[in-house]
């Protein structure tokens, strides 16, 4: 059955605080790294709003072109967008006159509200949006999301397409069918009771079943890339301040956490139109914005197969499929659109050229 889960065994609860402890020992083996010199150089930004689990970033910059909003992803730091200033996905939209915003999202702790995709890819997406729209005076802006994240802006844009200009995702999965990919498989196979009971997932936790569930895709691929970009010192760099932001944990909701694997990744909801926040079921057709989507073929987390039927049902919708080869030296093939250089100068001219041209 397409709906089918495999469970498997559960964690016990009384596991979940070492997972905590190894979230803050993989941290300092990250801090490590920066004080190697591989730590995050971020453009200058100032926080102008925040919620209880979000802060919004406006990024200086004197650009007059449009207005762009980047969801971050809720797993990781968002600082995978703005690694160094010649490893900036920021810095380029900054450079080609765009008026960037970063939406992240802060990690829960035990005790607080539990929320989950209502939450993040309603109400907080939402209140970004108009504050944006306020804020620069700039018209509607632009959803950027990258992998998750850009999950979060496709479902906020199907449920307030009046509310933005257009949407880019760039290794964002919507389509989440069995069979799409091994990693799919992988992680709809994590439906385990311990998931389903965490008020909080720690994220070495997360990093360590997903290597365990699929290790060809996050542990196998780390060393033959690494093989394969050997002698290559840019390379070498890049890998460092990935490996730095891989280190750098942050744990996820465990709704939201819930909520991901169960309808999208098990019961692919977003993709077959069932899927309901607040109230309201989104589906394909319900986006009528102009969309690019950036899809790397060697991608397992997302490869073309979970986002071009989405497209496809879209019913006539302005809809564009990018597809990229990927490229060595960036440790997982899943970060390539945001940190290769290869994308840099061949994909990333094609998105702000297309968002100017959608502006």
């Amino acid at each position: 059955m397409a709906n089918e889960v495999t469970a498997v065994p559960a964690l016990n609860q009384a596991l979940l605080p070492f997972f905590e402890t190894a979230d803050t020992i993989r941290r300092a083996q990250g801090e490590y790294l920066g004080l190697l010199g591989f730590g995050p150089e971020e453009a200058d930004y100032r926080v102008v709003a925040s919620g209880p689990f979000w802060r919004l970033r406006q990024y200086s910059g004197r650009g007059r072109g449009p207005s762009l909003l980047i969801v971050a992803a809720p797993i990781k730091q968002p600082y995978i967008w703005d690694l160094s200033p010649s490893v900036s996905s920021v810095r380029y939209c900054l450079s080609k006159g765009l008026r960037v915003h970063l939406l992240e999202w802060m990690p829960p702790s035990r005790g607080s509200e539990a929320r989950g995709l209502a939450e993040y890819a309603d109400d907080a997406i939402s209140r970004a949006v108009a504050l944006v729209s306020q804020e620069v005076r700039a018209g509607k802006p632009f959803l950027l999301g990258h992998s998750l994240g850009g999950t979060l802006a496709a479902i906020f844009a199907g449920l307030h397409p009046d509310q933005v200009s257009g949407l880019v995702l760039v290794s964002a999965p919507l389509c989440l069918h069995p069979g799409v990919s091994p990693f799919r498989d992988a992680v709809a196979a994590m439906a385990s009771p311990w998931l389903s009971e965490a008020d909080v997932i720690p994220g070495s936790l997360l990093t360590q079943v997903s290597a365990a569930m699929s290790p060809a895709t996050f542990v196998w691929s780390r060393f033959l890339d690494a093989a394969a970009s050997a002698g290559d010192s840019g390379a070498s760099e890049l890998r460092a301040r990935i490996e730095r932001w891989a280190l750098d944990e942050v744990s996820l909701s465990g709704k939201l956490a819930r909520q991901v694997l169960l309808q999208l990744y098990c019961e692919n909801r977003l993709c077959n139109g069932t899927l309901t926040i607040h109230g309201r079921i989104i589906k394909p057709s319900c986006l009528t914005i102009p969309i690019l989507a950036v899809v790397n073929t060697a991608d397992e987390v997302a490869p073309p197969a979970s986002v071009s039927p989405f497209l496809e049902a879209m019913a006539g919708a302005d809809a564009q499929l990018i597809r990229y080869p990927g490229e060595t030296g960036i440790v997982l093939q899943h970060l390539g659109v945001l940190v290769g250089p290869t994308a840099f100068m061949e994909l990333w001219p094609e998105i702000t050229d297309w968002i100017k041209g959608h502006g």
